[in-house]
């Protein structure tokens, strides 16, 4: 059987309005960068890090399936090796708030005595410098890895051999154990440190949880997209939705055990500075954002993608997916919002002008990478096993 080399046009595919939107976006971000900059940073950082979790989501996804020599993917392989281009657009968006609004930070600078009594270690961690060198490892790590992985993938296409694949296993192996280290020191920096006298050894798996169920979600989106324009008509079947189907209800069930375990442990124990981050997300109206944040991110996939049926209807499986994706966006404004604005939610339309242009630019960027290689790796060894999946 002949492998088809199906490519993706690229240049027919940005519209002039998504354009616009990424464009109206950045003008919203600088023009409330100096109008209301209180709630513009911490926006902008809840964005730049949900873009770095699909790209890193993304990354995972491709190693664990070198890892365990899984078949099945190969065929929209493409799909997630795309989506890794947005790491870019989230580190850029990280460093804009590190080094133009490092005070979002309490621990930081001259805001270092509004966090008294930190440990000793603490502390020491809570350096800038050295908090803007682990960033930078952390981003160059990930950034290899991931070029590593794609130039790899890419050649295999023009030469068909296999120890590219071989390759990529030993790069996929080694990401892992890197990712499994750096996500969570990652998470602890960037998000955790906002409220520095709070602390749980498990908000860093916890956060990979919401990274990889959300790199699902969008995989989901992207395939059915491609599946139904024509460049995967064909080669995407029922049995390929299911896999991801079932993926993403066993995902969503593992970020919640680990979001009620966190919950748990810190009730039981019953600790002062533990038990004051649950108690100021579940009073007023931060409470209906926590509700929402459990029924998107649990409830809807796990009693939706029950059946069978269900996670192999393309239709249904991308409704629950945008319910993920928008229980993501709970999820991370939970993380950061109430040490920002206690008194509540703010959202307002530089925040809306904001979304819309980072949901297009992620568009732009992965149209453009998945029309720089054949949108079938017709070099990979498993592809014939992924094609005829069932």
């Amino acid at each position: 059987m002949m492998i088809p080399a199906l490519e993706f046009d690229s240049h027919s595919a940005p519209s002039f309005a998504t354009r616009l939107c990424a464009i109206a976006g950045a003008i919203c971000l600088v023009a409330g960068a100096v109008l209301s900059p209180a709630s513009v940073w911490p926006y902008l950082l809840l964005l730049s890090y949900a873009l770095v979790g699909l790209g890193v989501g993304a990354l995972s996804f491709i190693a664990l399936q070198y890892i365990v020599g899984s078949g099945w993917a190969a065929a929209f392989r493409r799909v997630p090796e795309a989506m890794i281009a947005v790491l870019p657009l989230g580190f850029v968006g990280l460093w804009v708030v590190f080094l133009a609004h490092p005070s979002l930070y309490p621990w930081q600078g001259a805001a270092h005595d509004a966090a008294p009594g930190l440990a000793w270690f603490k502390q020491a961690w809570l350096s800038w410098p050295f908090f803007l060198v682990r960033a930078a490892v952390y981003m160059a790590l990930w950034a290899a890895f991931g070029y590593a992985m794609l130039r790899h993938s890419r050649k295999q296409d023009e030469t068909g051999d296999v120890s590219h694949t071989k390759s990529n296993i030993h790069l996929s192996a080694g990401f892992l154990a890197v990712f499994g280290i750096t996500s969570f020191l990652a998470s602890v920096d960037w998000i955790m440190s906002l409220e520095p006298h709070w602390y749980s050894t498990m908000f860093g798996w916890y956060n990979f949880a919401g990274q990889f169920e959300s790199a699902l979600a969008v995989i989901i989106l992207l395939v059915v997209w491609l599946e139904r324009r024509g460049p995967l008509r064909g080669v995407i079947n029922e049995a390929h939705l299911h896999d991801l189907g079932k993926l993403l209800f066993a995902f969503s069930t593992f970020w919640m055990y680990l979001w009620f375990s966190q919950y748990l442990l810190i009730w039981y124990s019953n600790i002062p500075e533990e038990t004051v981050y649950f108690t100021a997300r579940l009073r007023g109206w931060w409470m209906p954002f926590s509700m929402a944040s459990l029924l998107l991110n649990w409830v809807v996939p796990f009693v939706v993608l029950m059946t069978i049926p269900v996670k192999r209807n393309a239709s249904a499986l991308t409704k629950v997916a945008v319910a993920v994706l928008v229980g993501r966006w709970f999820d991370l404004y939970l993380m950061i919002f109430p040490s920002q604005s206690p008194d509540g939610p703010v959202f307002g339309i530089w925040e809306a002008g904001m979304t819309i242009g980072a949901i297009a630019a992620v568009i732009l960027v992965v149209r453009s990478a998945l029309g720089a290689a054949n949108i079938i790796p017709k070099g990979d060894p498993y592809i014939r096993e992924s094609l005829h999946h069932h």
